[in-house]
């Protein structure tokens, strides 16, 4: 579970990217499921589009996948998101943690 603080940085940090997932007119199906997966071992922070044509809306889209893939929602904003998983082999981004 991510921080307001945490979930504040990631979405900085995905400003800059460009979307890697895209889901069209076939929605969800495996296929798609397995490229947000590498992806996201591979980069921690992934960000996806919903293309007009698919059957499913952002946020659908980004809470199917979230629940798929054990990770987060940071953000869904208009046709894109951003889900975020901490891989614990190679950790790639610092997140801002409580100051004691």
């Amino acid at each position: 579970m991510l921080t307001s603080k945490q979930r504040s940085y990631l979405r900085k940090l995905a400003v800059s990217e460009n979307p890697i997932v895209y889901i069209g007119k076939s929605g969800i199906d495996r296929e798609i499921t397995n490229q947000a997966h590498k992806a996201i071992v591979a980069r921690e922070l992934v960000k996806g589009k919903v293309q007009q044509n698919a059957p499913v809306d952002a946020r659908t889209a980004a809470e199917h996948l979230a629940a798929e893939l054990k990770a987060d929602v940071v953000n869904v904003m208009g046709n894109t998101f951003v889900l975020f998983k901490r891989n614990l082999q190679h950790i790639r981004i610092e997140l801002p943690t409580k100051k004691k």
